[in-house]
């Protein structure tokens, strides 16, 4: 008899049935007595086979040895017996249970097929390595046997199917493993799993295959079920995760069994296992599934199950292994263990390339909020009382990097308002982990800067809530989460005892409502006591909550308690530093080692600031004990002083000036200082033995350097880079003398001086022998290979450079490139180009750089540190800079060709690439023109690391370079008509590379044939002259307000652009402006005037709204200086600017006259003008473009009186400074009007004429002429010829006011008082200060000689149209404000008769001396107190502390003296400003409610 073999599957041996043979004999033999009995039982062949159990026997053999089939057995049966509807039933159940019952089915299928079907093999056909599967078996032929059984069976071929299928996957699953736990196949397993699921696809395809069927045969095969085959079900389509998942009878078990199997997963991840990527996708798409049907709301999943089982299996299998980390971490897990691993891998799934399939946000954010509250809530095994003595150690840097990673990922999806909302839900209704929930908040305000906002809001809600009901839990609530965020530093939160100051320590605090509030903190602090750290308890003693001196014993009994304590812990409360680190590990540091820390702090805040730190100023007050014992101790060590003072000399100089410092100690230091300076000797010993301990080190790296560069050559060597670029980072770190524990310190941020770069010897040369190291190693490596198969040594050398180094490294690079850049040889220039390449590539790891203004404060990334310190301004920078940007842009495209486009602009700054641009266009004019698809050419590094490099040939190989034109469509690296502004306008003339005609060229070209009709999109100006001439005009003054525009030497003045290299530019915004009023005369009809004013202004609008407003000194500044740019760049083009190249009858004021007097009234008045009057060059150009465009109307005269008439009422600033400088104006005049009139001149002309007239007759000896009219126009003129002349002849000619009209006199007031306080504003005013004074004076008593009222001037308003809105817009605001002290300037001339006499006098006296108080309080006084040298000996009334003092006498004596009606309206005046006297304000108001008395000055009423 043949045996019938085990089939093989693809190589993995299925052993041979137990039963399968012995059941079909003893069939057999029941069937021949069935015959032979005539029995009919309906299903006694199934019957046979289930219930025989004999082992296999010959029987059943026909004769002849002829083996029988399965159809010749029952043939007979079939005929006999006749149809039974049950009976058939019940044979189809019992074929049904024989198949599920672990039957061999290839065997069974040779056993009915017979002999032809003995070909027919299940493992034949998933074999896919077998040729006669390919050419003799189909998946076609199986399934059409499987259907042709079926029938006759009576049996479904879908059940017959999958119980097949399954088998076989079990099968391939039971194969040998490599792992003792597997979840992955072999790939052999792989192969045949993926034949087998091809046959299954067919038969699904053909509906020969039940899923729930082979679901529920797969779940009796489970414990040699492998998950890979699980995923490949799914992700083939045979059946998928969530059905199979759901067809299993025990959730509980379903779940242990998924949990179990992803911790292998996330294991053999992490192990870097041969078929790492299926895993991970493995893991990914069970990970989505869970999020996505475990936090799906209202979900319509078709499921042929209870709905409620996949959500159930989802979720129990997520927070399983969130429990497994959670409480791994908790037991203290070994660094690189399996556990650590498991720990690791399932962390990583929160990280968005893991879910970043799940398209809705809304599951996602569920899942992390069950998350988040799982991790907070999870074994609540600490007290609060706990929190509360570990809480320090729970900081940021002390969680465990595990945890912190996943906190991380967890703010990625949730917002912080929405992390702090579920943390207060949390707290409020469930119990907590605390060191978690501490951690996180750690985690909170160090990720999030707005973080520290939200806790303070929702502190501040606990804390009111805790006072307001004596809830304890909100107050240790508040209190935890408060001390856990203050650990983090101040930069991520206020300090506690900022905290504590704040919330206690005023009438404001908390506490401060009830005694029973006071009761509740000091209970609730004392409670506190056994457990706080001493710390804490020293900010309760140092900054004690505000009581109030009746429950003042509270505060005592509490302050009592803690220094029991802290003397039980053997901590002395004089003995706390003054800056308090409560991060610290330790609970507190030795007085000496704080007080070093606190010396250290100390100077580097005076070095900033410039004065004493308050917290030194306190504790040499209020704890002079640790201040005299350990502070100043430790503040004056011994030492060699610097021949220029340092910080720390200066800081000692602040505080011995200040008397802090006894005087016995300072000489003690000075002394022990000089005997250190006294010892030549010993000192250069000990520099000897410094420099030679030095050598050795410095020897080591060299010779660990020169083995680096000989494995560069040898490709044998490329595995040992990395231990020697250990080695290096090892020795240089003996070098500096850094030790192993600094390498963890981060820098946040580099200070680095660009403009005078300094190194100690010791890191220059350190950081020398890394610099030509690289370049070395690079030109070594570039002798082998090119860029991109040079291998990874450059990114691990410049890795060394890193961490402490870095700041030195980057010194050391501006020394080299700002100051030394084209003494640098090629291979110095490839080298380094190449360093910042890598630096670029490492950008997000390295802390930013601050190079002061006009950097932004946050400071600059390195790869844009490089664009700062390559400058283009001469011919030898502008080559070196292409040199270095040629070689930069060349080694990132070489080294990173096959990576993406967002690479290479990490990489390199966008401003390295714009100078590129801009150089190739500056310097090769054949670049200019376009390229042309044939101009593409290829990028060779070989050319440049060659000793004679063809800079100006590679640098146009990579202009033309197919992947470098590519990365110019980049946005933010194109270099736009702005940029290129910004470039050029750098350029020195005197030393460009260009002549000036060439240079001409070029500017002519790239405005008006590049950048102008290129479109806005692509940094152009669309072809509009306007918008080109914006952009320009705001290129100039970005400049001119930058640092660049000038040189920072003491004796440089601040000239326009700082450089002429402006000129060149001017002369192009002239051109264009020019052309720009040629289109608008030719678009305007004639007889009309343009109705849009000069799109000039409207730029001066913008940027001066931009700016900010105030009166402090550097908004004063910054906004003079931005006028005065504006006023260089009017003087510079046509005079039409101004206003406008012609008047008409119809529109007499063009919109340009408008805005020129809106900008007079609102800027230049305040800023460009002095006493009264614009500059003179800004009012001769309006009076020249003023007559060119009346000249041009049809009746001159009568345009050049309409006009001038207008300013007298819209701009009265423009007639006083054409007053003020008519003797160098009025020849221009009257050349140009006689060349074009032959009319006298405008009789608004004749009037300024006349005023200057009347002026130069008043000064001389001979009688005074009337005034002409206006009265305010001549005032202003005698005002400024006044000025002119020497004091002592004013005095005499002063005395001919007396013949003058009222009003002349009134306004010459006021004009002299501007010039008094012109004098004092103005260093070097023309004006002498007690000159004007006595003009002042005379004109006074003059006004009070003829009894002329003159207290108007001092109460100006806009309203008052005819003296208010005249005057006011001729003085600057600055001078109106500091009327009070001209006011009070003249108080002697006043007439004590006159001023009680007047009813106004002593409203306007008041009303002065609180302005003056209020300017005096808000420092503004200090403006008009002149420096050493131009003091007045009058009164002291350059004092304004005198001043004031004289001031409050005078009314003090005034007011019991005045008249009852001069009180009205002087409640009004006090509601307002009456507090900043209050003894002023008391005899105001007791005098105007005093009784009325008989007024012995009253005229009496004789009728």
């Amino acid at each position: 008899m043949a045996t019938t073999q085990g089939l093989d599957l693809r190589g993995v041996a299925w052993p041979p049935p137990a039963n399968g043979r012995a059941r079909l004999a003893a069939a057999n033999r029941n069937a021949a007595r069935a015959r032979a009995q005539g029995a009919a039982a309906g299903a006694v062949g199934a019957k046979a086979m289930s219930d025989s159990r004999v082992p296999n026997s010959a029987s059943g053999q026909g004769p002849g040895g002829r083996r029988r089939s399965w159809a010749e057995l029952l043939a007979g049966r079939v005929k006999r017996q006749k149809y039974n509807p049950e009976r058939a039933q019940k044979s189809k159940e019992s074929a049904v249970r024989l198949l599920r019952s672990h039957q061999d089915l290839n065997a069974l299928l040779l056993e009915v097929e017979g002999p032809l079907c003995k070909k027919l093999s299940l493992s034949k056909v998933i074999d896919c390595d077998s040729s006669e599967a390919c050419a003799n078996h189909s998946s076609s032929f199986i399934g059409s046997a499987l259907q042709d059984q079926a029938s006759r069976l009576g049996v479904p071929v879908g059940i017959l199917s999958a119980g097949m299928v399954a088998s076989s996957v079990g099968q391939i699953c039971t194969a040998p493993a490599e792992t003792s736990h597997p979840v992955l196949l072999t790939v052999e397993q792989r192969k045949k799993l993926s034949s087998l699921l091809e046959f299954a696809q067919y038969l699904l395809a053909h509906s020969m295959f039940s899923r729930l069927s082979f679901c529920q045969e797969l779940w009796k095969i489970q414990s040699s079920l492998l998950l890979e085959a699980v995923w490949h079900l799914h992700v083939q389509g045979i059946v998928s995760l969530q059905e199979l998942l759901e067809s299993h009878p025990d959730m509980h078990a379903v779940g242990s069994w998924l949990f179990r199997n992803l911790c292998c997963l996330c294991e053999q991840i992490e192990a870097s296992c041969q078929h790492a990527d299926v895993a991970r996708a493995m893991l990914s798409d069970f990970v989505q599934m869970f999020v996505l049907r475990g936090f799906q709301k209202n979900s319509d999943l078709r499921r042929t199950v209870e709905p409620e089982k996949m959500p159930q299996v989802a979720v129990d299998v997520l927070q399983r292994m969130l429990i497994f980390a959670l409480d791994a971490l908790a037991a203290g897990v070994q660094e690189e263990s399996s556990t650590h691993k498991t720990v690791r891998c399932w962390f990583g799934v929160f990280s968005g390339h893991t879910l970043g399939s799940v398209i809705s946000t809304d599951p996602l954010k569920r899942f992390f909020s069950h998350t988040l509250t799982q991790i907070l809530t999870h074994s609540p095994v600490l007290k609060a009382s706990d929190a509360v003595q570990m809480q320090r150690e729970w900081s940021f840097a002390r969680t465990h990097p595990l945890l912190t990673a996943l906190y991380r990922r967890l703010f990625v999806m949730l917002s912080p308002e929405e992390l702090v909302g579920h943390l207060q839900e949390v707290l409020e209704t469930q119990e907590v982990h605390w060191q978690r929930v501490l951690s996180f908040v750690s985690a909170l305000v160090v990720c999030f800067s707005e973080a520290q906002q939200l806790l303070e809001g929702w502190v501040a809600h606990l804390m009111a809530q805790a006072f307001e009901s004596c809830q304890l839990d909100s107050m240790v609530t508040a209190f935890l989460v408060v001390r856990q965020a203050a650990l983090e530093g101040p930069s991520a939160f206020l300090s506690y005892a900022d905290w504590f100051k704040a919330s206690f320590g005023s009438t404001r605090g908390y506490h401060g409502c009830s005694k029973k509030a006071l009761v509740f903190l000091f209970t609730f602090l004392s409670d506190l006591v056994p457990f706080e750290s001493p710390r804490y308890l020293q900010v309760h003693i140092l900054h004690p909550p505000l009581v109030p001196s009746k429950y003042r014993s509270l505060l005592t009994d509490y302050i009592s308690l803690a220094k029991t304590r802290l003397a039980d812990l053997k901590v002395s409360i004089e003995n706390m530093g003054l800056y308090e680190d409560l991060s610290s590990a330790g609970d507190m540091t030795e007085p000496h080692s704080q007080a070093l820390q606190d010396v250290e702090k100390a100077v580097m805040v005076f070095e900033h600031t410039g004065k004493i730190p308050i917290t030194v100023m306190e504790a040499s007050i209020f704890r002079r004990p640790y201040y005299v014992s350990h502070f100043l101790p430790a503040l004056l060590t011994p030492r060699v002083l610097p021949k220029i003072p340092d910080s720390r000399v200066a800081f000692i100089e602040s505080l011995k000036r200040a008397d802090k410092i006894p005087p016995s100690l300072y000489s003690t230091y000075c002394q022990a200082c000089s005997a250190a300076e006294e010892k030549p000797e010993d000192a250069t010993l000990g520099v000897r033995a410094e420099s030679s301990s030095a050598e050795e080190p410095l020897g080591q790296l060299t010779a660990a350097l020169g083995e680096l560069r000989a494995s560069m050559t040898d490709p044998s060597q490329r595995d040992v880079i990395s231990a020697q670029v250990a080695v290096i980072s090892e020795r240089l770190r003996a070098v500096l003398g850094h030790n192993e524990d600094d390498s963890s310190i981060e820098i946040s941020k580099i200070q680095l001086s660009i403009n005078t770069p300094r190194l100690e010897p010791r890191e220059h040369m350190a950081v020398d022998l890394l610099l030509t190291s690289f370049c070395q190693n690079l030109m070594a490596a570039s002798s082998v290979a090119p860029p991109e198969r040079q291998g990874p040594w450059a990114t691990l050398f410049m890795r060394t450079m890193c961490g402490r180094v870095l700041p030195a490294v980057l010194t050391r690079l501006c020394q080299l490139l700002r100051h030394q850049g084209p003494s640098l040889s090629a291979p110095h220039v490839l080298g380094l180009a190449a360093l910042a390449v890598h630096l670029g590539e490492s950008r997000s790891a390295l802390p930013k750089v601050d190079v002061g203004p006009p950097a932004p404060d946050a400071g600059l990334p390195v790869p844009a540190l490089f664009d700062s310190l390559l400058t283009c301004r001469t011919r030898d920078s502008l080559l070196f800079c292409l040199k270095f940007c040629t070689a930069a842009i060349s080694y990132s495209l070489c080294k990173f060709s096959s990576q993406s486009r967002d690479t290479l602009c990490s990489c390199l700054s966008p401003g390295l690439i714009k100078k590129f641009q801009f150089l190739v266009f500056r310097l090769f004019s054949e670049a200019r023109q376009p390229l042309s698809q044939e101009d593409a050419a290829s990028l060779s590094w070989r050319p440049l690391y060659l000793p004679s490099a063809d800079w100006q040939r590679a640098a146009l190989s990579l202009w033309t370079h197919r992947t470098f034109r590519e990365l110019l469509k980049e946005e933010d690296v194109h270099l736009t008509y702005q940029d290129w502004l910004h470039l050029e306008l750098e350029i020195q003339p005197e030393a460009d590379a260009l002549s000036d005609t060439e240079r001409q060229d070029f500017h002519q070209w790239a405005i008006h044939e590049h950048f102008l009709p290129e479109s806005s999109a692509s940094g152009g100006c669309d072809g509009d002259l306007e918008a080109a001439c914006t952009i320009l005009v705001n290129a100039l003054m970005d400049f001119h307000q930058s640092s660049r525009s000038y040189d920072r030497s003491e004796n440089s003045d601040l000239v326009f652009g700082g450089r002429t290299g402006n000129d060149d530019i001017i002369s192009r915004l002239q051109e264009m402006v020019a052309d720009l009023e040629l289109q608008q005369d030719l678009s305007v009809p004639l007889g009309h005037t343009p109705s849009q004013g000069h799109f000039l202004f409207g730029i001066f609008r913008r940027r001066l709204q931009a700016l900010t407003s105030g009166w402090s000194v550097a908004a004063s500044l910054q906004r003079q200086r931005e006028l005065l740019m504006y006023k260089r760049i009017l003087l510079r083009l046509p005079s039409s600017v101004l206003c406008g190249s012609s008047f008409q009858a119809e529109q007499p004021i063009t919109a340009r006259c408008e805005q020129f007097f809106h900008l007079v009234n609102s800027e230049m008045r305040n800023f460009c003008s002095l006493g009264g009057a614009l500059t003179q060059d800004i009012t001769a150009h309006f009076f020249r473009g003023l007559l060119n465009a009346c000249l041009r109307s049809r009746d001159p005269s009568l345009m050049v009186d309409f006009i001038l008439a207008k300013c007298q009422m819209k701009c009265p600033l423009i007639l006083t400074s054409a007053l003020l400088w008519w003797p160098s104006l009025e020849p221009v005049l009257l050349c140009r009007w006689r060349r074009h009139c032959q009319s006298p001149l405008p009789r608004e002309l004749q009037k300024l004429q006349g005023g200057r007239q009347f002026a130069s007759d008043f000064l001389s000896p001979e009688a005074a002429s009337p005034a002409p009219n206006p009265d305010w126009l001549s005032a202003a003129a005698l005002h400024f010829a006044i000025q002119q002349v020497r004091d002592e002849n004013v005095r005499k000619q002063l005395k001919k006011l007396d013949c003058q009209r009222e009003e002349l006199l009134v306004f010459l007031f006021f004009f002299s008082l501007m010039g008094l306080l012109s004098s004092h504003l103005t260093s070097n005013s023309a004006t002498d200060p007690l000159k004007a004074f006595h003009v002042c004076a005379a004109i006074l008593e003059c006004l009070e000689k003829r009894k002329i009222s003159w207290l108007a001037l001092f109460q100006l308003t806009e309203s008052d149209l005819m003296l208010g809105r005249l005057l006011l817009r001729v003085a600057a605001d600055q001078h109106t404000r500091l009327l009070p002290f001209a006011f009070y300037s003249l108080l002697s001339y006043f007439h004590e008769d006159g001023a009680i006499r007047e009813e106004a006098f002593l409203h306007v006296a008041v009303d002065m001396y609180l302005k003056l108080v209020q300017l005096f309080m808000a420092g503004d006084t200090s403006t008009v107190s002149p420096p050493a040298g131009r003091r007045l000996e009058l009164q002291g009334q350059d004092n304004p502390v005198e001043l004031i003092t004289k001031a409050r006498l005078f009314l003090l004596q005034l007011i019991p003296r005045c008249p009852k009606k001069s009180f009205s309206h002087m409640a009004e005046l006090l509601a307002d400003h009456g507090d900043c006297d209050p003894e002023v304000s008391a005899a105001l108001q007791s005098r105007q409610q005093a009784a009325p008395d008989a007024d012995l000055y009253q005229e009496p009423h004789l009728f």
